[in-house]
Formats: structure tokens, C-alpha cells, sequence
């Protein structure tokens, strides 16, 4: 027996159409890479996202056409979500910093039809002209008074909504469509794409809205340093318009001293991003010795964030929200919010509550198993590799039969190459990736505790831990840190804060002092070029 329930299709339109009309007054705020602030409200955003529609309508791009895009956070790239998948092509997001040789390998296996580039990236563009795929259209995301000077045949975005009609007849498309399309950073072998459909985008925005409730409400003004090139901000670009939240898009300026400014302007309630970008905002905030007026919460993923970064927000009145998830899983798979009876517990436990990834959002189930695929108990005791599945995990990769293969377990759950624990009260603790454990001895050392522990010294900027092979004991942690001014920690002193949580074999056998460490396209750190960098390294006792 089936109910007798009207069934609606989900789609992403559908989103900014219940914006304009129930949030009227909501909207953006853009940094634009001319040089000025743009205000939009979401009814106007509507408005020309069926404008765009109709441009690119007269460009050829049809349903399944991709449409990709090289821009930072702002309103035109906002409206190309919206106006791309609504007339029933596909949104293409790539990372600009990605290396050329991974840029060109996308744009050719997504089979690109038009790429919208923001002025910052035309020079980007130019330098791989020869290189592009025949026929591919390119427009840039300004209007005709900026345009730049350059050799390609460009299209001017203004132009293509030059006149149209601020309405359009959004087709009604059946909600497995193909909606938008990411790929991840390829740290290992090409990226692979994500293709997202229209019902496991509108199901994760309404999963995000629900569960991270503190930064998302009618009237909240939340700044996405996560980039929309990023996995779709996290969600954010379709969350924040059913909430009636506001996006204050910070544009190519994310410096600590930017984002204050930014967010002291604009009455910032809440802001979403990498731990990289947040140390760089707390720092700016110790030298102010205040936040940014209005500052409630901060979402925190991509990376570990330490413990010591969620205190000093914590401290200072910022709640902390620690989030997890992945490129596969739309993006966000489990979130930081402490219930009303954890916030009762002492202090000390509330934090290490919010320095784990946090329990699953609704529609994600979570499992941990063993070598054998045996499924382990939710203990936070019982160590195990973690596969996901739901509504917004994805089933494969786009057109890539060999790593679909391989990414499924024999029950269809997703293997995220991430080893953990489960709690019995649902908290995920990330242990490491796979490939980033440590194993000496034949017992394995989590790079990312030692990392979190470390990072609570003042001495220290930021710091990774890798494995360096090992004659005796197979591998060991070499601590790689950058210092955070010239009184510089010896590695005694990082010794004696470790044992105070881990075991006195886990302590990293040597200490290098970097600059800067190198981080991916994401901006997490790249732990496969530091293991590069030290590829030979010898521990002292090695002999």
C-alpha cells in the first residue's frame, strides 16, 4: 500500500524560488574583484539567475550540459548554481589550486561546455589557452567596463543577462537529475568526480539547516570562507536561503585582517572554514584583543582543527562547531553541536567532546570494521576503518568505472580511507587517514593526536606529524613544525607536553623546523609532499 501524497520532485531552484518569496529582505553581500562591496537580496538573485537562464539557453548549453566555473565566493557565482541547475544542466565547480596539469584533466573529463572565470583568473586561463578542449566556450564573471584585454575570445557574464526576461520556465526535472559536479583533490592518482543530484543536494541543505540550527536562522548573517569551489561551500549556498540567513561573501581576501573588517562591517553572526584560515583570524583577533562584533559561532572541517584553536574561540565567547565529512558525501557527514545536557558537563569534557568530529547528521549511518570487514562495536574504544552510507553519499564516481569499483563495500557502504572510532553516544573521533598512521612495532600511532597536542604549545604556529622508515621498529613520528616566533620549542619540551596524554612510545623521535608547511588545494597539509621532502630522513637511533 502506498500513501496518497502529491509527489513534488525535489529540486535546487525550488530553494531560491521559497528564498525570494519567504525571505525577501535576505540576500548577499559580495567583495567583488573589482574592487567594491555588491548587495543582492535573494529575490533579486532569482531574478537573474532566469536571466542567466535564458543567456545560456541562447549559448546552446542544454540539460546535462556542464557549465564549470573558476570563482571565488560571490553573488555571480551564486546565481550559476542556481541558474545552471535549474534549467537542468550541470554545475561544475574547479579549484583553482589545483596544478594546471589536474585543472586541464578536469575540464576534459567533465566535457565542459562553458567555463566562467572570475578577472583574477583570466591570466590562469590565458596560460592554458593552447591546452583547453576545442569548442569550449569562456565568459567572465564581470561586466562590459572590466573586461579585460586578452588574446581568448571571452564572453561577458553581464552581457549574457543583458535584456533576458526575470523569468523563466523552470522545467520540472525528475530528482535523481544531474545537479552539480565536484571533483575531488586528487592527492593520489586523477580526481574523481562527485555528481550530485538534485534530491541529494535539496536532502543535505535541509540536514545541514536542521542540525548546525545555531548558525543557521532567520536574520543570522554567515561569512563562507569555505570556498563554493570547495565541495559546494559545504552546503551553505543552499542552506543559508531556506533559513533566511545571508551570505557575506569575502570574495579573494581571506587574510586574518580582511575577515575581521568583513565580518566587524557586516554584523557576521557565524563564519565556515578551514583551521588555516581560523588561525589566521585568531591572531588578528589577539592583536585587537576583542572579536568582531556580533561573532556567535564558528564551523570548523576540512582538517583536525587542535584543541588548543577550539579553546581560544571557546574562551573568548565563540562556540565551535567541528564538523567532518568528504567531496563524496555532498559534503558534511557529521557536525560538533553539543546537546543541552552536554553542556552541563564540566568544562574540560565539553571540549574534548568538541575537539572529535561530532555525531552523524541525519540520513548518514556511520560503521567501523576491521581487517576482515568484520563490523566493531560503537564503544570509543574499538579502532576500525569507517564507511558511510545515505542520501548524500554518493554511489561512484562520474565516468570512472575502476575507482567505482573499488569504492563500495559488498553492501554498497562507502569506504572513506579514514580510521576511527564511535562512541556509544554517536561522537566520531577521526583517528587518521589510512595512510597517514604511523605503524611502529607493529602498533599504530595517530599522526593526528600528536599533532592537537603539539599545537597547544605557544611555541608552535602549526606543526604535522609523519612516518619516516624505521630499521628496527618499521616506522616512527618525525614532528615537522613551524615555529611561532624565534624562542623556538625543543623537542624535550614537546616530549614532556605529550606524555601528559600519550604513551611514551608514541613520541616523535626527531624535530624539523619549516617555515611554512605545504598544504593542498583544499588547504589542508599535504602530508604526501612532506613525506616526499623527508623521503630518507634518519631518526637518530637508526644506526
Amino acid at each position: 500500500m502506498f500513501g496518497m501524497m502529491m509527489n513534488q520532485p525535489l529540486s535546487i531552484i525550488e530553494i531560491l524560488r521559497y528564498a525570494s518569496d519567504a525571505h525577501p529582505g535576505a540576500g548577499l553581500v559580495s567583495v567583488r574583484t573589482e574592487g567594491d562591496l555588491h548587495r543582492e537580496t535573494y529575490a533579486e538573485a532569482y531574478a537573474r539567475a532566469a536571466q542567466l537562464a535564458h543567456g545560456l539557453r541562447k549559448l546552446g548549453i542544454g540539460p546535462g550540459d556542464r557549465v564549470a566555473t573558476l570563482a571565488w565566493n560571490g553573488y555571480r557565482h551564486f546565481e550559476i548554481y542556481y541558474g545552471v541547475s535549474g534549467m537542468g544542466a550541470v554545475c561544475h565547480t574547479i579549484n583553482p589550486r589545483l596544478s594546471a596539469e589536474q585543472m586541464l584533466y578536469i575540464i576534459g573529463h567533465a566535457e565542459d561546455r562553458l567555463l566562467c572565470v572570475d578577472l583574477t583568473f583570466v591570466p590562469l586561463i590565458e596560460a592554458l589557452a593552447d591546452s583547453l578542449p576545442e569548442g569550449l566556450k569562456l565568459a567572465v564573471l564581470t561586466d562590459r567596463a572590466h573586461m579585460p584585454d586578452s588574446p581568448l575570445d571571452l564572453l561577458c557574464y553581464e552581457e549574457l543577462l543583458d535584456g533576458e526576461p526575470t523569468t523563466f520556465d523552470w522545467p520540472i526535472l525528475d530528482e535523481q537529475s544531474a545537479a552539480a559536479l565536484c571533483y575531488t583533490s586528487g592527492t593520489t592518482g586523477n580526481p574523481k568526480g562527485a555528481l550530485y543530484s538534485h534530491r541529494s543536494t535539496v536532502l543535505h541543505a535541509l540536514s545541514v539547516a536542521v542540525t548546525i540550527s545555531k548558525s543557521l536562522y532567520e536574520g543570522a548573517r554567515i561569512l563562507p570562507v569555505v570556498p563554493l569551489f570547495h565541495v559546494n561551500a559545504w552546503g551553505l549556498p543552499y542552506a543559508a536561503p531556506i533559513t533566511g540567513a545571508s551570505l557575506i561573501m569575502p570574495g579573494p581576501k581571506l587574510d586574518g585582517a580582511s575577515l575581521f573588517d568583513l565580518m566587524e562591517a557586516e554584523g557576521v553572526t557565524s563564519a565556515w572554514g578551514v583551521p588555516t584560515v581560523w588561525m589566521g583570524l585568531r591572531s588578528e583577533i589577539d592583536a585587537r584583543g576583542r572579536n568582531p562584533s556580533g561573532f556567535e559561532q564558528v564551523v570548523v572541517g576540512g582538517s583536525a582543527a587542535p584543541r588548543s584553536m577550539i579553546e581560544g574561540f571557546e574562551k573568548s565567547g565563540v562556540d565551535v562547531c567541528h564538523a567532518w565529512g568528504m567531496t563524496e558525501m555532498s559534503p558534511v557527514g557529521t557536525h560538533g553541536q553539543l546537546s543541552a545536557p552536554m553542556k552541563e558537563l564540566p568544562w574540560d569534557e565539553q571540549m574534548r567532546l568538541k575537539s572529535l568530529q561530532g555525531r552523524r547528521l541525519f540520513g548518514v549511518e556511520m560503521k567501523i570494521v576491521d581487517e576482515q570487514g568484520q563490523n566493531l562495536p560503537h564503544d570509543g574504544t574499538a579502532v576500525g576503518e569507517l564507511f558511510v552510507r545515505g542520501n548524500t553519499v554518493v554511489s561512484g564516481y562520474f565516468n570512472n568505472s575502476e575507482a567505482t569499483a573499488n569504492a563500495l563495500d559488498s553492501e554498497g557502504w562507502f569506504g572513506t580511507g579514514d580510521v576511527a572510532t564511535i562512541s556509544a553516544n554517536g561522537f566520531l573521533s577521526i583517528q587518521d587517514r589510512s595512510k597517514d598512521l604511523i605503524k611502529s612495532g607493529g602498533e599504530w600511532i595517530s599522526s593526528i593526536d600528536l599533532e592537537n597536542i603539539v599545537m597547544s604549545c605557544p611555541k608552535v604556529a602549526s606543526c604535522a606529524v609523519i612516518a619516516v622508515a624505521h630499521p628496527k621498529w618499521d616506522e616512527r613520528p618525525l614532528l615537522v613544525v613551524v615555529p611561532k616566533g624565534e624562542d623556538r620549542p625543543t623537542l624535550e619540551e614537546l616530549h614532556e607536553l605529550l606524555l601528559h596524554s600519550v604513551a611514551k612510545w608514541q613520541l616523535p623521535d626527531a624535530m624539523e623546523f619549516v617555515e611554512e608547511l605545504p598544504l593542498t588545494a583544499t588547504g589542508k597539509v599535504s602530508k604526501l609532499r612532506l613525506r616526499q621532502r623527508f623521503e630518507g630522513y634518519r631518526m637518530p637511533d637508526a644506526g
